[in-house]
């Protein structure tokens, strides 16, 4: 068996899909009417094991019935949301010393800033919908999207999702709901499943270290040309070492991201005019420029290049050699890591994730051992704990951008968690033999297409394949365009080339009658009669492919290295075996299932169920991002109403949802503000004003755009020093560009000059990007623009409730003002954004388009008053935990009026000086509470930041306080001298069950003690897996691939 040789032609690499009509930045009017679906009708065949859904046949009638009707619904979503009740509200208002929510607010938000509450009325506002309107609703939007079977290829393809991996991942709360994983030892279930998506990226690529997933393959490759520069030396860059040399078949959404992120470092992009000509426009660079290289393997037209001769001249001229691939492929393809490659990265997709239409998904990445410490996003490695067993962390987290800031390559905070998951357990439950057979069987059905084509006169233009093939129509007589509207009308979408090329990409999907109705939209375009499945079964029986020949190692260019030999990967391919792998992880981590997560700037509100399920519909998850736009008008309706009410909500004009997180939603908006100068005669400014207390992305996204960062001071009361600000912005008055400021602050106040502030910089000529990530806070109250915001980006995976996943997904859309519009994000593939659109930010038109189905779910069901209700309870909940702690805890900033916004800083610097106890040990014992711990040293290394969010009840709330007041006694122990400052219950904590039943007990203090401090943990308690994780050793000695912790141990 060996890969298909026939007649090579120049690659191509577009798609004709940007032919369907523009679909452009729509500026917010209040009067304009909301589109209207209609419904129609469906091709019922799923390429997912996404759960079908009956559609209805005619849109639902509305009727909205006054409040005291007796038709007003029962399952309205705002009590449903909310934790408070009515009566927890007005006890929590009196110990706050307030008779009304609106003399509360009044004092925690600047009247000033205030602006008129949102409405449940159509006209300007948004009315709610109960549950179950919000799902007819939902059902009526779905059915307008065309289920098509799309082979359309470049990156995206059809998956088989498990079904017990879409029931006990994708749909399982205990699993979407949990943050990042900085607490390890209520982590270590997550931690393995990623440290398992590690090791797949490392066994198939050949290379050594790997993250944990990134946002998808275009920003994957991003940030490896980003690397790539953090390889050169800053004198050899300064002399010209800065060129990035691209080929002509990478996927044309990567060349976009690419072009978009190579301006600010100052690399000099440059497109290879053919993969032939490759080394010789090396050569021509030579050493002085050549900085890095970036292929595809297989490419954008299927050909799988011979590349290893090029990676040595790449290493020869001290450049780093990038390869973007495919995990399936690499099952039976030389790894890139033999043959030279540095860097390695793609889209794990097609492992068990749905299309989506175009997102979320998780990128791979992995690299040499010298290039680790460049990495960007998160890295899990194997550590001990302090009984010295095996636990995984998160590795060498001074790579970050919350640690390196403006010094940073790269923004990412937010990865794909949840996805890598999926793709994990993908892995682990077919196996190296599974993955070896799916893809044999997907190439083997591949070399049928091709012969069956051949033999009809058409001509496939690559020379190798493994699953994609580009096909010269022009030799049987006819023209894409025929094709493509024969293909369209069997509802099937190929990828429209040119005017004679299409593509054709297969996956694990296709069975007989897909790969016969394939062929027969070419038989029909030829006016050759239709065949049958069998037709192409004795084809593929005269080929000698069967169902073990597809297990063979194919010949020049396969693989001949083993993967996957661990252990996980080769013993849990029964459901049953399956079901209690993931369970047993599951167990180890702590998620919204168990309590309050209380971490501040982070939002973990209530993902509901009812926003969730559409998100599993089949109508939602199989649609291809480059398929026909009039394939998507369920989509389309979708995109626009969420756009609109996002502009209402946050007080623009305009939304993109292109960018998949909030840092890829902070470096598309410093963009948007820098191609804006630039229309301006005035990209010369580059300048960006940044308060010292920003979250590490705000200076990482300015340097990523090229802006020259700036610091802002806070005075002593957490406020913006505005004397500082107007100095530095009169000084730089000639080149200020931006200035990115938090609000309300990450000191977790209304700053009462923030309109000032805004005010200077616009007086100074610059823009005023408004960093959205606190606004669950101010919807309906205030607003970032009212407050003097140009644009911002808001978190979707915290204001509007798509849930964290364990550290991903995310989604970052952008709203500005009007003058900003014209430049929102476009696409190469798919007319979106402004009519003077900067590049691409995502590889996505729509970015992580179907997990937007959530936050408009969530909108729809709340309405303008809910909204601002939740902001309302959000603010109290946050306030009646300060009020309860002050006389136990140093509250760090307030108000005037000694109020706090939806968090609050809690100050512990006394007690390392007093009791010798760090912000670590806190944490470390609050989880002995059965609580995860809140942000740690951040914004403050002494602090806590506390965010309860509006979902908690008060009883949640009150539980909370009560371990922190105990806390606080125990504190007082250890200052006493009643334990001993270096062997105490802080500084062993947690105390996971391992540790209570030991049969000695040699600790100052009782078993009860360590781990039930309060009676009410005797009942319910969530356990640590592990002990205090020893983070120094796990970077000392580097482990980020598994066996098993067994293993280890």
């Amino acid at each position: 068996m060996s890969l298909l040789s026939i007649t090579l032609r120049a690659s191509r690499v577009g798609i004709s899909n940007s032919a369907a009509p523009r679909r452009s930045v729509r500026l917010l009017s209040t009067t304009s009417t909301l589109l209207q679906p209609q419904t129609t009708s469906s091709v019922k065949s799923s390429t997912t094991a996404t759960q079908p859904h009956p559609a209805p046949a005619t849109a639902p009638k509305a009727y909205h019935p006054s409040t005291s009707s007796v038709f007003t619904p029962l399952d309205t979503f705002l009590p449903r949301h909310i934790g408070p009740r009515s009566n927890d509200v007005e006890e929590m208002l009196s110990v706050l010393g307030y008779k009304s929510m609106d003399d509360f607010v009044d004092d925690t938000i600047p009247r000033g800033v205030r602006v008129q509450e949102l409405t449940d009325t159509d006209d300007g506002g948004l009315r709610p919908l109960s549950e179950l309107e919000l799902r007819r609703r939902a059902e009526q939007v779905a059915a307008m999207n065309k289920e098509m079977k799309s082979y359309i290829g470049m990156g995206y393809h059809n998956a088989i999702v498990p079904p017990i991996i879409q029931r006990n991942v994708l749909e399982n709360p205990a699993w979407y709901t949990a943050y990042t994983p900085y607490s390890p030892e209520q982590s270590q279930g997550r931690l393995e499943s990623l440290i398992n998506f590690q090791t797949i990226a490392i066994s198939l690529t050949g290379l050594p270290i790997a993250n944990a997933s990134l946002l998808d393959e275009s920003t994957a490759c991003a940030e490896a040309m980003a690397m790539c520069l953090a390889a050169v030396p800053k004198a050899k860059f300064t002399k010209g070492k800065k060129v990035f040399l691209v080929s002509p078949s990478v996927a044309p959404q990567t060349m976009a991201v690419l072009e978009t992120r190579a301006s600010g470092f100052g690399i000099e992009l440059k497109i290879a005019q053919s993969n032939q000509g490759f080394k010789e426009e090396l050569e021509q660079l030579g050493e002085d420029k050549l900085m890095g290289v970036l292929v595809q393997y297989p490419d954008v037209n299927g050909e799988v290049g011979e590349w290893a001769s090029t990676a040595s001249k790449v290493k020869e001229l001290g450049g780093k050699m990038v390869v973007a691939t495919d995990l399936l492929a690499l099952t039976m393809l030389t790894p890139p890591g033999e043959w030279g490659a540095d860097i390695v990265c793609g889209n794990s997709q097609r492992f068990g994730v749905p299309m989506g239409y175009g997102g979320p998904h998780a990128a791979f990445f992995a690299c040499t051992d010298e290039l680790k410490r460049k990495m960007p996003g998160r890295l899990v490695g194997l550590s001990k704990d302090a009984r010295g067993g095996p636990a995984y962390r998160l590795a060498l987290q001074t790579r970050e951008q919350h640690i390196r800031r403006e010094k940073a390559t790269s923004n990412v905070c937010t990865a794909q968690a949840l996805l890598a998951n999926m793709a994990a357990m993908y892995a682990v439950y077919h196996g190296p033999e599974g993955l070896r057979r799916i893809a044999g069987k997907v190439h083997s059905l591949t070399r049928v297409l091709a012969q069956s084509l051949t033999s009809l006169g058409f001509t496939i233009t690559n020379k190798t394949f493994f699953d994609t093939l580009t096909i010269d129509v022009s030799t049987a007589g006819v023209s894409a365009q025929q094709v493509h509207a024969t293909s369209v009308q069997a509802g099937i979408n190929f990828r429209r080339i040119d005017e004679t090329t299409i593509g054709v990409t297969l996956d694990e999907s296709v069975g007989p009658l897909d790969l016969t109705d394939i062929v027969n939209v070419f038989y029909r375009v030829t006016k050759k009669a239709d065949i049958t499945p069998d037709v192409l079964d004795k084809l593929s029986q005269e080929m000698s492919l069967s169902a073990e020949s597809v297990t063979e190692t194919i010949g020049s260019g396969g693989r001949t290295s083993e993967f996957l030999k661990q252990s996980v990967f080769n013993k849990h391919h029964s459901e049953t075996d399956m079901l209690r792998y993931m369970m047993s992880l599951q167990e180890k981590d702590y998620s919204l299932v168990h309590g309050m997560i209380p971490l501040g700037s982070c939002t973990m509100k209530l993902n509901s169920t009812s926003s969730m399920v559409p998100l599993s519909w089949k109508e939602f998850g199989g649609l291809h991002p480059f398929a026909p736009v009039d394939q998507a008008k369920g989509y389309t309706v979708m995109f626009e109403e969420l756009e609109r009410d996002l502009s209402l909500a946050t007080g623009y004009d305009a939304t993109s949802i292109q960018p998949n997180s909030g840092a890829s939603g902070e470096f598309a908006g410093l963009k948007v503000i820098q191609a804006y100068h630039a229309s301006r005669n005035q990209g010369h400014r580059d300048v960006c004003l940044i308060p010292l207390s920003a979250h590490g992305t705000n200076p990482a996204s300015a340097a990523m755009v090229g802006y020259k960062v700036i610091p802002i001071k806070a005075l002593t009361d957490g406020s913006l020093d505005l004397a500082d600000l107007k100095d530095k912005a009169e000084k730089h008055k000639d080149n200020l560009a931006a200035f990115m400021v938090t609000y309300p602050s990450t000191f977790g106040v209304f700053e009462e000059g923030i309109e000032e502030a805004c005010q200077i910089v616009h007086d100074n000529g610059g823009q005023v990007y408004v960093d959205g990530a606190n606004c669950n806070s101010l919807i309906g109250l205030t607003s970032l623009g009212r407050v003097g915001g140009d644009v911002s980006h808001t978190n979707l995976h915290k204001t509007f409730s798509i849930p964290h996943g364990g550290g991903g997904p995310g989604v970052g859309p952008i709203s500005c003002k009007a003058h900003l519009a014209p430049f929102l994000p476009g696409h190469p593939l798919i007319t979106t954004g402004g009519e003077k659109a900067i590049t691409a930010v995502s590889a996505a038109p729509w970015g992580s388009a179907s997990i937007n189905t959530i936050s408009w779910a969530y909108i729809k069901m709340l309405g303008g008053s809910g909204l601002t209700n939740v902001s309302k309870i959000a603010l109290l909940n946050a306030n009646y935990i300060a009020e309860r702690l002050r006389p136990y805890y140093n509250i760090r900033f307030k108000n005037k009026n000694g109020r706090v916004a939806h968090e609050c800083l809690i100050d512990l610097a006394e007690f390392e000086k007093s009791a010798g106890l760090k912000v670590s040990d806190f944490s470390k014992r609050l989880q002995d509470y059965s609580f995860h711990p809140p942000t740690a040293q951040w914004p403050i290394s002494t602090c806590w930041l506390i965010e309860p969010t509006e979902s908690e009840p008060k009883h949640e709330l009150d539980r909370f306080i009560d371990a922190l007041i105990s806390i606080r006694k125990e504190v007082d122990e250890v200052i006493a001298g009643e334990q001993p400052k270096d062997d105490n219950v802080f500084k062993n904590a947690p105390h996971p069950l391992a540790v209570l039943t030991d049969a000695e007990w040699t600790r100052p203090y009782s078993r009860e003690k360590a781990v039930f401090p309060v009676s009410g943990l005797k009942r319910n308690k969530f356990w640590p897996s592990v002990s205090r994780v020893d983070d120094a050793a796990g970077d000392l000695n580097l482990i980020c691939e598994c066996g098993t912790v067994e293993e280890y141990a």
